[in-house]
């Protein structure tokens, strides 16, 4: 690829490596090592092998320290430790999973749930002396987690919980670690105390010995080769009548006496469910940052191959296009460069907001539920994100991109279920626009159904701009502007973020209205269920445009001009291309003419020209160093350059 201006290049790459730039610098360095990237000719057995043995490389660079507290042996970096396993994801994406199982799900839900008498647990897990999992999601109910059917029936007699498999469909399942490596698992379970359900608890149970034995009572099996993450050992356990000890509970919320007394600090049950899941939040965030991570090892694969392959001739001069210099290509792959500037911008807004809530400089009792939403929110923006542009990497590369040993495949078939772990997309967008409906008064908080439906019926005013921070924002970015407001300046910030908060805004309102007429005639599933497609609209516009208010934002921090005019360019093609895609919508409810809408279409195309010649400071600003991508394909026979 051209030589890019290293200077505009590094300032970007700064930006987008966000508030934990070092890590990432520090990052890129450790990882440049052939050990641990992946072997997609092993077998799944010795790509397990292999993944574990990268992992005891992993652990000496400090990363997984970094998520833990002082007291626990770690160093009270949650930021960082997202971060820097985040940049696993460049070098094999089965070592993100198995790490963030071991040091993220596991170990978060020790070090999160549990108290000082479970600190042992946390250094052994730390130093790899103990393999774990999170044993959450079973084969009845994935992400209905209140519903899980696995108990842990406390006996006073002996001090011990049963932990009980009672149906099939509660067997834990698509465990990662579970199949082989893991000792102990982090076991989801309805406590029951006196025959009564006090809810969903976490609890410590040991599943094998040391030889790898399933212990008594506890029957594991092998989820078996999958559709990518052969490195990652996902299996199924099922329990019967297992003794556990009463300190096995993490009782961080909730304990339970020797003589079988619940008590709890939090009294409402269904905020008690809330809070404990709400402190495992950075499972999603990372998820979500890994995805992205993975879509911009495509886009610098896919540009830099598009930089160099030729195909077809000019008829003028006889000469080979470059396949970067069509329109039609530019169109593919520019588009989701853009997205991925923006995502990356949101993806560092939201771990600072994760870092200063977990480290208790912000402790606005509001700020834990915003992190969540906007965690469900952007997990899915990346994933899906992951998952469009991966595969438009690969169709850009032809027959080049679909050889494994050309890295896009692997990364396809990787990221797929991202799209589903750490909580399926549908759901999630669900969650995101529930929040919508319902966080503009604490009573509603814990409403049912029914309780949900009356409050969207009474909703009738500018919920977006009377809820958020958006109104500001669009005033600050008028009031930079020099010349007079131009509300049909579609090149204006301001005017840009309004068509974005008005898609949003309406989609909200009119949510809630369709969710009262249909409440007046059936019963509250029916009118939800009925309103569903709309509601999934609504959390889709809401999170489009928290990504591009991170990406504002994010400008706004570049000092160098050079570096902030091609920032300024990649975010217009964000927001052209996502209107582009929702043009339809915006004609239909009339907030955009048909001649406006071509204006659009027109616009996508002077961008992507504009933008083809920093084709270069695109992709080093990405971030992914060229001797990362571990792609045959960028310098063999199929890229000749005269």
């Amino acid at each position: 690829m051209a030589t890019a201006s290293k200077s505009t290049a590094d300032h970007l790459r700064a930006a987008l490596d966000g508030p934990w730039r070092e890590v990432r610098e520090q990052a890129r360095r450790q990882l440049d090592d052939d050990r641990l990237y992946g072997d997609p000719f092993l077998d799944y057995r010795a790509a397990r092998a292999r993944v574990l043995d990268q992992m005891r490389l992993v652990r000496e660079f400090g990363y997984a320290e970094r998520g833990f507290r002082l007291e626990n042996g770690g160093t009270g970096d949650p930021g960082g430790a997202v971060t820097g396993l985040e940049m696993l994801a460049y070098a094999d994406l089965s070592l993100w999973v198995k790490s963030g199982v071991q040091w993220g799900l596991f170990g978060g839900a020790v070090e999160n749930l549990g108290t000082e008498r479970h600190r042992d647990v946390v250094r052994r897990l730390l130093s790899l002396d103990l393999l774990g999992c999170f044993a959450m999601t079973e084969s009845g109910h994935g992400s209905d987690v209140a519903r899980l059917e696995t108990t842990a029936t406390y006996d006073p007699a002996t001090a011990e919980f049963v932990v009980h498999s009672p149906t099939e469909s509660a067997r834990k399942d698509y465990i990662g670690g579970a199949a082989e490596h893991a000792r102990m698992a982090a076991v989801f379970a309805q406590l029951i105390i006196e025959g009564e359900s006090k809810g969903v608890h976490c609890f410590l149970v040991p599943i094998r010995d040391e030889r790898g034995s399933d212990l008594p009572g506890v029957t594991t099996s092998d989820c078996g080769l999958k559709g990518g993450l052969p490195g990652v050992d996902n299996g199924r356990i099922r329990f019967d009548h297992v003794r556990i000890p009463r300190e096995n509970l993490l009782n961080r919320y909730a304990d339970v006496t020797p003589e079988g007394t619940y008590s709890s600090e939090i009294e409402n049950p269904s905020r008690r469910f809330f809070t404990t899941l709400g402190t495992l939040v950075r499972g999603r965030v990372s998820v979500g940052g890994a995805a992205a991570a993975g879509a911009r090892v495509a886009l610098s694969i896919a540009l830099r191959y598009a930089d160099k392959r030729r195909q077809f001739a000019d008829t003028e001069t006889g000469e080979e296009v470059v396949l970067l210099d069509y329109r039609s290509h530019q169109r593919r792959l520019l588009p989701h460069v853009a997205r991925a500037f923006a995502l990356a911008f949101a993806q560092n807004d939201l771990v600072r907001r994760m870092h200063v809530i977990q480290t208790g400089q912000d402790l606005d009792p509001h700020a834990q539920r915003a992190l969540e939403k906007r965690a469900a929110g952007l997990k899915v923006a990346q994933t899906r994100h992951a998952t469009r542009a991966i595969q438009e990497c690969r169709e850009a590369c032809g027959g080049a991109g679909y050889l494994t040993e050309n890295r896009l495949v692997t990364l396809k078939a990787d990221t797929d279920v991202f799209t589903t772990f750490e909580g399926d997309n549908v759901v999630l967008t669900q969650l995101v626009a529930k929040e919508l409906l319902t966080a503009y008064s604490d009573e509603v908080r814990d409403l049912d159904a029914l309780g949900w439906v009356r409050f969207a019926a009474t909703m009738a005013r500018d919920v977006v701009r009377e809820s958020s921070g958006v109104r500001q924002l669009i005033q600050r970015l008028r009031d930079r502007a020099d010349d007079g407001i131009d509300d049909g300046d579609l090149s204006r910030r301001s005017v840009q973020l309004q068509l974005f908060a008005d898609r949003e805004d309406y989609l909200v309102r009119t949510a809630a209205h369709r969710l009262r007429a249909r409440a007046q005639e059936t019963g509250p599933f029916e009118a939800f269920n009925n309103a569903q497609d709309h509601i999934l609209v609504a959390g889709e516009a809401h999170i489009e445009r928290l990504v591009l208010e991170a990406f504002i934002e994010g400008i706004a921090g570049i000092d160098d001009p050079a570096a902030r005019e091609v920032a300024d360019t990649v975010c217009d093609l964000y927001v052209y291309s996502t209107i582009e895609q929702n043009q339809a919508w915006y004609i239909m409810h009339r907030f955009m003419s048909v001649d406006r809408a071509k204006t659009v279409r027109r616009g996508v195309n002077e961008l992507v020209d504009r933008l083809r010649p920093q084709a270069a400071t695109l992709v080093e600003a990405l971030g992914v160093p060229e001797t990362m991508l571990h792609a045959a394909m960028l310098d063999d026979a199929s890229v000749h350059q005269r």
